[in-house]
């Protein structure tokens, strides 16, 4: 529930990082400009604040109960202000969260010149590289962090990290004055409403057939404001009628431009595969309960003095993405690049969709898998025993958790990726908070699911699919349940994607401008930009 919380927030946080406040002077939209200070420094102190009451939640006395006695079942339980002060630390934790996450790629992916040749083919790698790096982190916390929290304390395992993000707010400091900054104009959900209010507006009003009657704004005026025009397209066509002109008097609440309209149908037709992101993110979930509570009834010794961490088990997820991500990036893009020609490999609903085929094939396995340790578990007669081990490695939930792996970097890369490119370029922070808030959904989706089948299931005398006691439960129906909702939303994504129609982009809008004699001229430190005539008309 924390999880969700923390993923929930990001939406709300994005825009107010990105307000325009913030922005730099004299800078024009080609060159985006250096920052001065960056707002996300602000979020970030948060979370460092955070990481930081945590640690004293778990290293000072007066903060956390004393430690249980050896040789005793009792153990005092934490005061109302020790609970507190935890919760306190938690919620600091997930405002900052909430304000960083989903912007430090949109920071970065913006860093990327959409003009520069070499540069646009980077851009292209981005998000698997941002990805990597991230699970780079994931991986550290998963081996080296837990078993410092097993063997030598919670104290030192939070101290670590929050050590970490004191050093990285440094280095973020450091590289403050070189970062690109496109500069935000107004608050992105008031534009989207102006669009949707103004079209109910005139509900009645008929569209005209030439989309040069809509309204627009000269090209001038975006460019002073680093913007890009968007051309009208024949999506959502009722919202044209926010931008169609009527004998009455004009205000931002009845009539928009073109562009605002255009920005608004983009952010609309992204809703749908939104949704159907859902059910990957609930996929994960239970990685973090199911499957790692499923690792606590196997064997799980490797040699007479070392048992693997039941929390470790998600590590080989983060390997097997590592890996996938770097075979993905380096040889299958330049595979599907030879047959396709997208500079992509393939393109990004294409990606999503073998992501989701792969989470079917992820709780097959996984309800094969429980069914055989179920098996074994009746075999030695082991059902009544809620702490019995059943004699199987832990290893044969690798190909689920490898599986697992693989899909994210389809799945998760994919959808970072499709938020931030499909998103107006005004508007992409709110992209990429879409794309955070569809874990915070997904877990939301799991609990809710863990527990409606819990009780239908365990009705009448009946043996639930889901006890606290996994080797009485019959978890694998509740996997095969699983894959079965997956398959479903395989087939909605695939109805969705069929009709979803891409965003043109920005480049291309002013290449055929270009091929024609029109001309972009960029001149730094002034804000400037200087349109000829053919690309005003483009």
């Amino acid at each position: 529930m924390m999880l969700s919380c923390i993923l929930l927030m990001d939406i709300g946080m994005c825009y107010y990082l990105k307000n325009p406040n913030f922005s730099t002077d004299g800078d024009d939209f080609c060159n985006l400009g250096k920052l001065r200070i960056h707002p996300e420094l602000n979020w970030v102190k948060l979370v460092k604040l955070g990481m930081i009451i945590l640690t004293l939640t778990v290293s000072l006395p007066s903060l956390r109960p004393p430690e249980c006695p050896e040789n005793s079942n009792y153990c005092k339980k934490a005061s109302t202000f020790q609970v507190g002060m935890f919760y306190f630390a938690l919620y600091v934790l997930a405002l900052g969260t909430g304000g960083t996450k989903p912007n430090i790629s949109t920071i970065g992916a913006d860093q990327f010149d959409e003009f520069d040749p070499k540069e646009r083919v980077q851009k292209v790698s981005f998000f698997n590289w941002w990805m990597f790096s991230a699970f780079l982190g994931t991986l550290f916390a998963q081996t080296f962090l837990i078993y410092i929290q097993d063997n030598v304390g919670f104290s030192v395992g939070y101290a670590i990290p929050t050590a970490g993000l004191i050093i990285s707010v440094v280095i973020f400091l450091v590289g403050t004055p070189f970062y690109r900054h496109k500069i935000q104009n107004g608050n992105p959900f008031g534009r989207i409403a102006q669009v949707i209010v103004a079209a109910g507006r005139k509900w009645r009003v008929k569209v005209p057939a030439d989309p040069s009657e809509l309204h627009e704004l000269d090209p001038k005026v975006y460019v002073e404001k680093g913007r890009f025009p968007i051309s009208h397209t024949l999506n959502l066509r009722f919202l044209d009628k926010a931008a169609t002109k009527v004998n009455t008097r004009s205000s931002t609440w009845n009539l928009c431009p073109v562009t605002q309209v255009e920005e608004a149908k983009l952010m609309i037709k992204m809703l749908p595969i939104w949704v159907a992101m859902f059910m990957p993110s609930t996929m994960i979930a239970q990685l973090n309960t199911l499957f790692v509570k499923q690792g606590t009834r196997l064997r799980r010794d490797m040699g007479p003095h070392f048992d693997i961490p039941p929390a470790c088990l998600t590590s080989f997820v983060t390997m097997s993405m590592l890996v996938s991500i770097v075979v993905y990036d380096r040889f299958l893009v330049k595979i599907f690049r030879k047959y396709t020609g997208n500079p992509r490999g393939i393109t990004i609903l294409q990606r999503l969709g073998i992501g989701l085929v792969i989470h079917v094939i992820i709780m097959v396995v996984a309800s094969v898998t429980e069914m055989k340790r179920i098996n074994v578990v009746k075999e030695h007669q082991l059902e009544g025993d809620s702490k019995a081990i059943a004699p199987l490695t832990i290893f044969i939930l690798l190909p689920q958790f490898i599986l697992m792996g693989i899909a994210d970097c389809f799945v998760e890369v994919g959808k970072l990726e499709f938020f931030y490119d499909q998103a107006p370029e005004s508007m992409q922070s709110i992209g990429t908070a879409l794309f955070a808030s569809t874990l915070g959904v997904g877990n939301f989706i799991s609990s809710f699911l863990l527990t409606t089948v819990s009780k239908i299931t365990g009705r009448h005398g009946h043996t639930s699919w889901v006890l606290n006691n996994l080797n009485a439960s019959r978890l694998y129906y509740y996997y095969a349940l699983l894959a079965v909702l997956n398959f479903l939303n395989v087939i909605f994504f695939l109805v969705v994607s069929r009709y979803y129609v891409y965003k043109r982009e920005t480049n291309e809008a002013f290449s055929s401008s270009q091929s024609h004699g029109g001309m972009i001229e960029c001149v730094a430190g002034n804000g400037k930009t200087n349109l000829d005539e053919n690309l005003q008309h483009n």
